[in-house]
């Protein structure tokens, strides 16, 4: 499935993400040579709709691809589910999804994992340098960068790109979490797709790192970073009806919840209502994949409330989002864990 290029093909920077599989023709990974010889795998469009890293690295790859620069280092490119981006989808049904298929998770035997364990097994005989997922968001987000492991390399890596870091373990399958285990990694959470400022942020970060000669050792200091764990993903339970305003549904959730996304919420703040006499409740699990509903959420009469305080990150309003992936994270300070 994976198709491999040394060259960028004439004509594609001038694409739109929708229509890179009829010129692609599926998955492709293109390297391309640098003055530095170990690389930088950029990795877009893990999300079909997500098309803010294809649009970044179009803008940043022009004069490199017309010769009059060269690259300051070697930079393999994945444009990953270009299926889905050809329909503006996250993925297509019947796909699983791109961004929990890479080495590492539970599951397996897809072709999907068969071609993510190609790209790694790739770059870890190219010696990468460093590995850049970039994605978007559905809901208000800010800007931020995730890490899979506390090291100062890969904090480093992530501050480049702004002072919010969220560090997490699960969901597993994912590809900073792979690629973390060969080289410094970071995903790139760059708010909702279509956004010029989102655009500009992800090209010149890029730009910096194909600039870098090697990886800061040294602690970052506590002032500098605002960094975060993620403790729980809640999920809507598949047979639940939920929405946002409407009354015939079991859980019926504030209109602007997406607005809560980063924000410090005290116990108690209401997150919406639950019908009465329905199976109405979300499903929240731990990093050990532990249910733990009961923990962060209370029904007070027809309330749906927070038992304790906590920040969400990814709340969404989009109903597909939600049931491929999740309502939304919790988050926890972290900064005392710093190295």
């Amino acid at each position: 499935m994976l198709k491999q290029l040394d060259h960028i093909p004439p004509g594609l920077l001038d694409l739109e993400a929708t229509q890179l599989q009829a010129a692609l023709g599926g998955p492709t990974l293109i390297h391309l040579e640098g003055r530095r010889q170990e690389p930088l795998l950029v990795t877009v469009l893990m999300h079909g709709n997500e098309t803010t890293g294809w649009e970044a690295v179009r803008i940043l790859l022009r004069p490199y691809a017309s010769g009059e620069e060269e690259l300051p280092r070697a930079l393999s490119l994945f444009i990953s589910n270009v299926a889905a981006a050809a329909l503006g989808l996250r993925r297509l049904d019947g796909q699983p999804d791109y961004n929990r298929v890479w080495p590492g998770c539970e599951d397996s035997g897809t072709a999907e994992h068969v071609l993510m364990r190609e790209v790694m097994e790739t770059m870890r005989a190219r010696h990468v340098f460093a590995s850049i997922d970039v994605h978007n968001n559905t809901g208000l987000n800010p800007h931020y960068a995730c890490v899979n492991v506390i090291d100062n390399r890969f904090l480093h890596l992530a501050t480049m790109f702004g002072r919010t870091v969220v560090y997490f373990i699960r969901p597993c399958g994912v590809q900073s979490l792979a690629m973390s285990r060969i080289c410094p990694s970071v995903t790139l959470e760059c708010g909702k797709p279509g956004q010029l400022y989102g655009v500009e942020h992800a090209r010149d970060y890029l730009n910096s790192c194909l600039h870098l000669a090697q990886h800061p050792e040294h602690p970052i200091p506590p002032q500098d970073i605002d960094l975060f764990h993620t403790v729980a993903t809640v999920k809507v339970p598949e047979h639940t009806t939920f929405g946002f305003g409407e009354e015939e549904v079991d859980i019926r959730f504030e209109d602007d919840l997406d607005y809560l996304n980063f924000r410090e919420l005290a116990r108690g703040t209401r997150l919406g209502w639950i019908r009465p006499g329905s199976n109405g409740g979300l499903a929240v699990s731990d990093e050990q994949g532990e249910d733990v509903s009961q923990r962060y959420f209370s029904v007070e009469g027809e309330e749906l409330k927070l038992r304790v305080p906590v920040m969400p990150s990814m709340l969404t309003r989009d109903h597909r989002i939600v049931r491929q992936d999740c309502l939304c994270y919790l988050l926890e300070r972290y900064n005392d864990h710093l190295l």
